[in-house]
């Protein structure tokens, strides 16, 4: 079977999802009747990739899954979405990782109950480098991190360029940092990184390391981001929220869609935003992913 040439080499969490919405999060030792429950793929990179591939770009996915039925149903979901999964590693006898989210539409809140996946994770001579080299863009969560500073080192030899969804400050993101050209961080990132709500302060000790561009996600409050020396800040787009699962896996694609399609960094950073609004009107990160044609007469740029 000939596969197509790889723009984005997707590396990190692959996930199932059940979810469901509440009027209201229970008190323990209380019983809670929920409204509706839906079962998805997730996972920042994983759905991540979805979206891109839904866009026309084409992707691939390196994670680990087991061989027990959230695997084969992970390995479903993206198959069906034309993400290639060959770099997609089953763990004999070992879990997939997944997650029960309860959302609270009223609320604009969610509550995640997970489970990583329990088989040992990628291992840097696990990666197909054939296919990351002649990508345009590795997109890493950096969950992986062994795995994913192996493949940003090759992604920076082959001058493919690296971004990275950083969502919490583990062992490692800063060096991941150091060989990044993008890196978006949570809000959670950035206050674990520099002690206190100060996005700004953030981005600046981020662009310390070297990327050329960084920025902080900051939910219902928009984004605040540096290129070069240049600051951007810009507020989120108003929906009704429903879910925000998902929300910043799909902002982070909306950037690296950018990225492949040479957009300046002011407008890849508002597509990601406006995607990100466009996914919480749904419930659950895959099932609100827009057509990327309604950005032209949506978007703000």
């Amino acid at each position: 079977m000939k596969h197509q040439p790889i723009q984005v080499f997707g590396l990190g969490q692959c996930c199932l999802d059940y979810l469901t919405t509440v009027d209201s999060y229970p008190l323990p030792d209380t019983k809670c009747e929920f409204s509706e429950m839906v079962i998805q793929g997730g996972g920042p990179v994983a759905t991540a990739m979805v979206a891109l591939s839904r866009w026309g770009v084409s992707t691939a996915v390196a994670g680990v899954i087991g061989d027990d039925g959230f695997g084969s149903m992970i390995k479903t979901s993206l198959d069906e979405e034309g993400v290639d999964t060959r770099g997609l590693l089953v763990r004999k006898g070992h879990g997939s990782q997944f997650a029960f989210i309860v959302a609270e539409p009223g609320a604009g809140s969610r509550t995640v109950f997970w489970r990583r996946p329990t088989g040992p994770p990628p291992q840097p001579d696990e990666i197909d480098y054939d296919i990351l080299r002649t990508a345009e863009v590795l997109h890493t969560d950096g969950l992986f991190i062994d795995a994913s500073l192996a493949a940003a080192r090759a992604a920076r030899e082959a001058g493919v360029r690296v971004v990275v969804d950083a969502g919490s400050l583990r062992d490692g993101m800063l060096d991941l940092a150091r060989l990044s050209d993008c890196f978006i961080a949570s809000e959670k990132f950035a206050r674990q990184l520099v002690g206190t709500e100060n996005p700004l302060g953030a981005c600046e000790k981020m662009a310390e390391l070297g990327p050329r561009v960084v920025a902080v996600t900051l939910g219902s409050k928009g984004y605040v981001a540096r290129q070069d020396d240049v600051i951007i800040e810009k507020s989120a787009y108003s929906v009704d929220v429903v879910d925000t699962t998902g929300c910043g896996d799909v902002f982070h694609a909306g950037f690296t869609f950018g990225v492949v399609k040479r957009w300046d960094v002011s407008k890849s950073l508002d597509f990601g935003a406006w995607a990100a609004a466009m996914v919480s009107t749904r419930l659950g990160g895959r099932a609100g992913i827009p057509p990327r044609e309604r950005y032209t007469s949506n978007g703000r740029s």
